[in-house]
Parts: C-alpha cells; structure tokens; sequence
C-alpha cells in the first residue's frame, strides 16, 4: 500500500498530531487490507515507514475482538498533552493512540476506543532516560527497559508471553521499531541512541514471540534506507528477522 505523503503543512505546537487526517484515511484502509489476511489465518509481517503504522493492524484486530500488543522500541512513544508541552509527531506517540490516549480523529475510528487496552500492551526495550516511564507506570503497562531485556531476553520474552497470552485474549501483535538496537549497530534510524540491544539480543527476543500460538503478526518500521547507503544494516536486520522467525 502507497501511505500518505508526510506532510506537516502549517502545523504549529499546539495543532495536536500532524498529518492526522492522511494518517486516519491510511490506518481504516491499511485496516481494511490486513483484515483480508487475518480472515484467511495468514501471519502477517508488515514492512512500514514509522510507529503510526501500528494503528492499522492495531484497528484491523479491534474490529475483530480483544488483542494485546508487545511493543518493542527504543522509546515508549506514550506522548500526551498530559505528560509534555504538546504532540506532533504520532511516530512518538502510538503506544499511546492505540491506547486511546489523544484526539478522537486517530484514537477512535470506527468509535473502537481504545483498540488496545492498558492491561492488554506490554512495552521493552526504553533507554534509561525514557522521559514518559511514570506515564506508562501509571497505566498500569508492564515494561522491561533495554537493560533488562539484554541482561535476560528469554526472561523478558517469557515474561511478555505470561501477560499476553492469557484466555481472555484473542492473540496479540507485535511492534518492532528497529532503533530498540544500539546505534552503533542500528545507526538508520531517525532517533539512534547508545544504551539499545544487539542483534543477538533482539533475535533471542522476538523468536519466542513470534513462534507463540497467539501472535498474529508484527510490524517493522524506522529503518531508513538513506541512511544505509551500501545495505550493511539492511542485511544485518534481514538475518535478525528471517533467523527470529526461523524454527
């Protein structure tokens, strides 16, 4: 699917998320299409620009029942007007979208808020610095920062699948943004920072929750291609992910 252009137009602080309106059109047809796949029983893997992709298969399963999401990124994306001076850039805020949390244009299509409940997401992988951590804590999401996660990734996978694979859940998604790895391994990215996993880390990881009965699918999005000029990281990332979803 083509996405909308990524405009920002006259937006100025204060206008709420840019591009919203694009972005709502995109997530109900991005929507429409995964929920093709997900009727044949397919596992989709969804290859995306930024976190906003998260809305689509996150309205598409709404629409369908009761679905957690582990959340895997190097930033909790749980902006809000109540925990900063405002919003813009939904791609540092869809954890918190999906969660109901901001303007009804994107949080509540189809009158489907919230598409995710907060006892129903699970969020790894924040640098120690993770400005929002209080907010997510008040919510009530378990989490694991990265350190945890490299200090034990089965611990953190076993953890997750505790949580999300509950009877009163349908399945659950996975969200993948690659700058959960460090930047010295995974510098294409919009927002690299030191202190992220290695790709060793990362496959130990998704492999358990990608191989669980209830994962429907997962999303990649944030590599950027201009940034990786001869495909080195590009490389590196296929082999994590083809060997994550490898038995």
């Amino acid at each position: 699917m083509t996405p909308p252009r990524y405009d920002r137009g006259d937006w100025k602080p204060g206008d709420g998320v840019f591009n919203a309106g694009a972005m709502a059109d995109y997530t109900v047809k991005l929507a429409d299409r995964l929920g093709k796949l997900f009727d044949d029983d397919k596992f989709v893997v969804l290859l995306g620009g930024e976190c906003s992709n998260l809305l689509g298969p996150a309205l598409a399963l709404r629409r369908r029942g009761r679905y957690g999401v582990a959340y895997l990124d190097g930033h909790s994306d749980f902006r809000t007007v109540d925990n900063d001076v405002y919003v813009g850039a939904a791609g540092g805020e869809a954890l918190a979208l999906v969660t109901g949390r901001g303007q009804a244009d994107l949080t509540d299509l189809e009158d489907l808020r919230p598409y995710v409940r907060d006892q129903d997401a699970v969020m790894l992988g924040y640098r120690e610095d993770e400005a929002y951590l209080d907010s997510l804590r008040e919510a009530g999401i378990p989490e694991w920062s990265a350190l945890a996660v490299i200090d034990d990734p089965a611990a953190a996978a076993s953890g997750v699948l505790a949580h999300l694979e509950r009877d009163d859940l349908d399945g659950f998604w996975v969200h993948l943004d690659v700058d959960i790895l460090d930047a010295k391994v995974m510098p294409a990215v919009d927002s690299p920072d030191p202190g992220g996993l290695e790709h060793e880390h990362l496959r130990d990881l998704l492999k358990p929750l990608l191989a669980s009965p209830k994962c429907v699918g997962f999303d990649i999005g944030i590599f950027d291609p201009d940034l990786d000029p001869d495909g080195r990281y590009a490389a590196e990332l296929t082999d994590t992910l083809v060997a994550a979803l490898t038995d």
